[in-house]
């Protein structure tokens, strides 16, 4: 990998933050907003931050917070599709993807472990 760019994780985070500010730009709970697009913009930013780091290790310690953003992202969609913000479907969408993209993180660790 000559850089980030090129990991389909990075590019699949960008697109899935892209979207949730689209999905949610007439949100007027301005705290869920901003917590769900922080957490949706914190993925694919840690992958770029941790693989600029130079180290192998420094590198998986970004994959796991961006895995953490995953699931904290995951709950926040849980949060909004319950008071009306996401409807059922898009919730189902956004988790599924959100699940990926924490799969794809972990299966990224693994192989980068294997290099140590």
């Amino acid at each position: 990998m000559d850089s980030f760019e090129e990991l389909d994780v990075w590019k699949d985070g960008c697109r899935l933050a892209a979207e949730l500010y689209t999905l949610l730009k007439d949100c007027r709970d301005r705290g869920l907003w901003d917590q769900i697009t922080r957490a949706a913009v914190s993925i694919p930013s840690n992958i770029a931050e941790g693989s600029e780091r130079g180290g192998t290790k420094e590198f998986i310690q970004f994959l796991r917070i961006a895995k953490g953003s995953c699931a904290e992202l995951r709950t926040q969609i849980y949060i909004a599709a319950r008071i009306g913000v996401l409807d059922s479907e898009q919730c189902k969408a956004l988790t599924e993807r959100s699940k990926k993209l924490s799969a794809m993180l972990q299966n990224l660790i693994t192989a980068l472990h294997k290099r140590l």
